[in-house]
């Protein structure tokens, strides 16, 4: 469940020439913003430093088919490869991947050197977003930005005990970014994730040139595809208004180069991708949520989610559990507790998120541990947040480790809002 809020005004940066136009455009498309973020989308999006992305042919900058507000429904079948891509007529949607890499030794390959006695271990996420601009609904100008597209990446290095994070925000069309409709297949400027092959055999290759590392990675689905909630509809609030349309590709096998610090580093890892959108995501009483997503070590895919109120009680909680060869098994609200058992308070914030938690799903007592405490990301330059999230251990009750992944942690800064 990444984050996604209404854009920061970052600081103006000057454009090269052959961007006038698009800045040109941006400028006039800011007229349709809501007016506290039109001088932030004027400056982020006309002040470009990176060389723009080739626009897919059928571009989401485009006006919805009708002014009607969408639903999500439960019943409503998902379709692949369709539903692989972008949904524009909804507000919000991303497509969010996570995961552990390690460095390859020289037994592993031929075509790059060891880089070092023994292998090197990063945590990475990489997500697009994708928002629906409601104020530009009505316009009937070619220059109307009817949608932005939002990207985040990180990397913890584990060796340095460090997280890195890069972002990037822009209007979809002009070259800038775009989200296909009918597969994935998403540019933001130098950033690209794009899905291939048939609907049951999915390869993703993603290009990420952030500004302290590079990842050139590919993914390889290893197991069917997770319809999450009751098949693919994931309610997100007392009310089922809140939900959204929600699938997750577990257990997918990554491999590619990791460049940072003048070295390109072989690497191979698991990874974890959820593709999610919907209208109206967050009951009014939710401040924010605590999510996992754990590829363990038999196969078994993890998913567990609450959204907590303002005093940090439960308001909404789900999740699913499969395990090689079964069905999927979703939780009820009830069957999910997090019992947060130690923190750390980022000394850039102040904020206090727990990083190791008691999780209790279905009858069964796990531990989720924060493989590094210090994973804050702050996304004020481009989705307005700040959150943490980063790599984790999955414990069973006798505190082995049995399985790798993600948690991420919001509103313990200030409420989110989607």
């Amino acid at each position: 469940m990444p984050v996604n809020k209404r854009p920061h005004t970052p600081p103006l940066r000057a454009p090269r020439r052959r961007e006038l136009l698009a800045l040109t455009s941006a400028w006039g498309a800011a007229l349709y913003l809501p007016p506290c973020a039109q001088a932030g989308v004027a400056e982020k999006l006309g002040g470009a430093d990176e060389a723009g992305a080739p626009r897919p042919s059928n571009s989401i900058n485009r006006k919805p088919a009708s002014s009607d507000t969408p639903v999500i429904r439960p019943g409503q079948p998902l379709r692949f490869p369709q539903d692989f891509g972008a949904h524009p007529a909804y507000r919000t949607e991303w497509w969010y991947l996570t995961g552990q890499l390690q460095t390859q030794t020289q037994s592993q390959t031929q075509t790059q050197p060891a880089s070092s006695a023994s292998p090197q271990t990063f945590g990475f996420q990489i997500t697009f977003f994708r928002t629906r601009v409601d104020a530009a609904r009505t316009s009937h100008s070619a220059f109307a930005t009817h949608q932005l597209v939002f990207a985040h990446a990180a990397l913890s290095d584990l060796q340095q005990g460090r997280l890195l994070h890069d972002q990037r925000i822009a209007r979809a069309g002009f070259e800038l970014a775009d989200a296909a409709s009918g597969d994935t297949r998403i540019t933001l400027r130098d950033w690209q994730l794009q899905r291939s092959g048939p609907a049951t055999q999915s390869r993703y290759t993603s290009h990420v040139a952030a500004r302290d590392f590079t990842l050139e990675l590919a993914f390889t689905q290893t197991q069917p595809l997770l319809l999450q909630g009751q098949a693919g509809f994931s309610r997100k609030g007392p009310r089922p208004v809140n939900a959204s349309h929600y699938y997750s590709q577990p257990h997918l096998a990554v491999q590619g180069e990791l460049k940072r610090q003048g070295r390109t580093l072989a690497v191979q890892g698991k990874a974890w991708l959820d593709h999610e959108w919907g209208e109206t995501l967050l009951d009014p009483a939710a401040v924010g949520w605590d999510w996992i997503g754990m590829n363990l070590h038999d196969g078994s895919a993890l998913t567990a989610f609450r959204l907590r109120r303002q005093d940090g009680s439960t308001l909404w909680a789900g999740g699913s559990l499969r395990r090689p060869g079964q069905a999927t098994r979703p939780f009820q609200p009830e069957e999910v507790r997090f019992t947060p058992l130690r923190s750390w308070t980022s000394p850039a914030t102040a904020a206090r998120y727990p990083v190791q938690w008691q999780l209790d799903v279905a009858g069964t007592r796990y531990q989720v541990k924060a493989r590094l405490d210090n994973q804050e990301l702050d996304s004020r330059q481009s989705t307005g947040g700040v959150y943490w999230e980063g790599l984790s251990e999955l414990l069973d009750a006798q505190g082995r480790v049995i399985g790798q992944g993600y948690l991420e942690m919001t509103g313990y800064v200030a409420p989110m809002a989607l």
